[in-house]
């Protein structure tokens, strides 16, 4: 029996009762008004449930669960040009999202934390940034923007006091090893292979320190006409990735192996399992989450919106809120 047809199988069955997972009767809720999900494949553990979900959502009705592979930045450009219908990611750039307009709606929070923040002996806390050197992958970067959101935090304009510089992942592991820059923002693998290398030290972890880990890091989306057009299907979709999230949580080596599956390394998966509170999506508020780094980005000048216009234009709860009641903790 191969990985998927396992959790199909044995764990599906053996988790249904401790975790709410046992299926609706049929005819309780309309079927998926589509058989085919789209979600993105990023270069990163910390999107897990998604992964972990695959047969979950075949067992919600859809037939065709794809997959598409998208850097980091460019995945929430992939909503608005329709190559994505439902997925997780970092919440502050899918704020920018709403702001400029594009046609996303964010659905509910999965997680708190994956973000770290690692430095060299001159950077002890987010203040030292000032006057510092910043690799990111690119400008408006998730990477980018954790650190913006960061820093207006503690009172600094990241677009003065801090100079970014754009490198791909390992080229700015390696300058940080050299010292040529002094900080750099990242997320499973790549923090788990600078602990590994032993290069520069965490400054902030976003899953344990304050206050970030008290809002919602992951956030689920979709694309607006996507769930206008497919409300079954949309509640269906997140419906099995917080089922997926709780297995991360309760299960986590048989959801390493799955996200093993996916190309990542099975000891970073398991590492990331548990770390990360996959299991505490109910414990925080979406709504609050948003605010939070609306009201940040609001601040450094990278939105117009007021938190309050985001929330308005850009949220739409009612699945989570359902879901919540459904999925009996």
């Amino acid at each position: 029996m191969n990985r998927r047809a396992f959790l199909h199988g044995t764990t599906f069955a053996a988790t249904a009762g401790i975790l709410g997972l046992r299926p609706a009767p049929i005819g309780a809720e309309p079927a998926p008004e589509t058989t085919r999900i789209r979600l993105a494949q990023i270069p990163g553990i910390c999107v897990a449930p998604q992964y972990v979900a695959e047969e979950l959502l075949r067992a919600e009705g859809f037939t065709d669960v794809q997959y598409v592979k998208l850097g980091s930045g460019t995945m929430y450009t992939a909503f608005a040009d329709g190559q994505i219908d439902l997925s997780m990611a970092f919440v502050a750039p899918f704020i920018m999202q709403v702001d400029a307009g594009a046609p996303i709606v964010l659905l509910a929070g999965i997680h708190v934390g994956c973000y770290e923040l690692f430095g060299t002996e001159s950077v002890r806390s987010i203040r030292d940034l000032k006057g510092k050197t910043v690799a990111i992958p690119e400008l408006g970067s998730p990477h980018h923007v954790f650190i913006a959101s960061m820093a207006s935090y503690v009172g600094l304009d990241p677009a003065r006091d801090i100079t970014f510089v754009t490198e791909p992942a390992g080229e700015s592991a390696r300058l940080l090893s050299e010292k040529k820059v002094n900080a750099l923002m990242g997320f499973p693998p790549v923090t788990q292979e600078l602990r590994a290398r032993k290069i520069g030290h965490v400054v902030v972890n976003s899953g344990v320190d304050r206050p970030w880990s008290q809002y919602f890091c992951c956030i689920a989306a979709g694309n607006r006409e996507f769930v206008r057009k497919h409300p079954a299907a949309s509640k269906r979709a997140l419906r099995a990735i917080l089922k997926a999230a709780n297995l991360c949580s309760t299960e986590p080596d048989r959801a390493a192996r799955l996200v093993a599956d996916k190309g990542y390394r099975y000891e970073y998966a398991l590492q990331s399992m548990k770390e990360i509170p996959y299991g505490r999506w109910r414990d925080f508020d979406p709504e609050d989450a948003v605010r939070f780094y609306a009201l940040r980005l609001h601040e450094v000048g990278m939105i117009k919106a007021s938190p309050k216009k985001i929330i308005a234009d850009g949220t739409d709860w009612r699945f989570i809120n359902e879901l919540k009641k459904e999925l009996k903790g």
